[in-house]
């Protein structure tokens, strides 16, 4: 790709990335605080100003690597994490599990919420409007919400792997058997390095990809 195409690639998935990886953190501290915990509020976390959650690495640097050594074909990314104090819950394994339940779920209503605008909005737009603003507006907006729909099903379904202090992990943790819980618990000092073996090996596919294939044959309902 040259330096066209990465300003191009750059410009329709910049923006859905900073918006899923914000609506992300914030959906986790909201819900926490909901819940009792006023760790991620006191910090300034529960603003959807992009700024305050972006990662340097994770926002930034990965995201702009993977757009120039994949081509564009894959381009994500991840925000600082939101502070939690479980110990501020009154049921701190269920309350953790939903507030890391939210996460994943902000992200599949922006998917949601990008496939209506689409559909309601630029589609008929474009059939009234002038070739000339359909072609320089419309077309782009069009591939950036395209974009949003499947930055936000990736990352939902990839946060979804059960493994901590990946979302699904902690969700999984909240709802198991104590002991099993327990005993999942104590890989989350871990779950990264697995993580990573795991898509580096492309065992973390056989999950991700059918969690994907779901999102998005519900989505295509819409």
């Amino acid at each position: 790709m040259d330096a066209a195409g990465i300003i191009r690639q750059l410009a329709v998935s910049a923006p859905a990335i900073l918006v899923a990886i914000t609506f992300h953190e914030v959906a986790h501290g909201y819900i926490a605080y909901r819940l009792g915990d006023p760790t991620a509020k006191s910090m300034g976390r529960l603003t959807l100003n992009p700024i305050a959650h972006i990662d340097p690495i994770g926002t930034v640097i990965m995201p702009a690597l993977l757009l120039i050594f994949t081509q564009g074909q894959f381009v994500f990314g991840y925000a600082k994490p939101v502070p939690i104090n479980p110990y501020n819950f009154k049921n701190p394994r269920k309350d953790m599990a939903l507030s890391a339940a939210g996460g994943p779920a902000a992200n599949l209503a922006l998917a949601l919420a990008s496939v209506l605008i689409m559909k309601f909005v630029i589609a008929p737009l474009s059939i009234f409007v002038p070739a000339s603003v359909s072609s320089s507006v419309l077309a782009p907006l069009m591939l950036m919400f395209r974009s949003s729909v499947i930055i936000n099903v990736v990352l939902a379904a990839f946060n979804l792997i059960p493994v901590p202090p990946l979302d699904g992990g902690r969700v999984l943790v909240g709802f198991l058997p104590r002991n099993q819980a327990h005993a999942l618990s104590r890989v989350e000092p871990y779950g990264m390095m697995i993580v990573i073996i795991l898509i580096a090996t492309g065992m973390a596919e056989f999950f991700i990809n059918p969690l994907i294939n779901l999102f998005l044959a519900v989505l295509s309902l819409f």
